[in-house]
């Protein structure tokens, strides 16, 4: 079976390869790599995700399965007072965040490689992120948003985005339960952005 983005360590032969992508109106350089999550390009619901959240300029944020950082970078941008955790399983995927962090100035981050929320265990946060690992499985997806509401402060909020056909439904079914609230803040080119909030 071939690896996948969802693997600790990526055995895959290295392919090192430099972007410029404009993100809420600012252009952002990225390195990506082999055995990595969309390494040709940030790809559209990361894109989407990106140009829909919203939170305070003094969040406590949570990135998880941060790839090479295109999501959380964007949100420390966002969040000038604030501070962005950004986690992922993928050792290269982090070494690659972590020098985007420095390539682009953002410093109000910091990025760890773990097991979904393993390492943010105890924490808490005002928002979490998620382009969730849609090829780990259901079960892994569903754990993301249940981990993520012990680890959001009461009022605050998970931000999915995810494909009709890669499981919306099951997704919202699934947050509902969890969280009671949830809403679709905006879909196109079949991605939805849900939004659902600790109560």
């Amino acid at each position: 079976m071939s690896e996948h983005y969802y693997t600790q360590r990526p055995t895959v032969q290295r392919d090192l390869h430099t972007m410029k992508e404009k993100l809420r109106g600012r252009e952002l350089t990225f390195t990506t790599d082999a055995g990595v999550f969309s390494k040709k390009g940030i790809d559209y619901g990361s894109k989407h995700l990106i140009e829909t959240m919203e939170f305070q300029e003094d969040a406590k944020v949570l990135d998880v399965g941060c790839g090479y950082g295109p999501i959380g970078l964007s949100a420390a941008l966002m969040c000038p007072k604030g501070h962005v955790t950004m986690v992922d399983i993928n050792e290269r995927a982090i070494e690659l965040s972590i020098d985007n962090a420095k390539r682009n100035g953002i410093s109000n981050v910091k990025i760890l490689q773990s097991d979904l929320l393993e390492k943010v265990k105890g924490q808490k946060f005002d928002v979490v992120l998620t382009n969730p690992p849609i090829r780990a499985g259901k079960e892994v997806v569903h754990r993301i948003f249940t981990d993520a509401y012990d680890c959001l402060v009461e009022g605050g909020s998970i931000w999915v985005v995810i494909q009709k056909k890669q499981g919306a439904p099951s997704a919202m079914a699934k947050l509902e339960a969890v969280y009671g609230e949830v809403i679709e803040v905006s879909k196109d080119k079949g991605y939805r952005i849900l939004k659902a909030t600790r109560r």
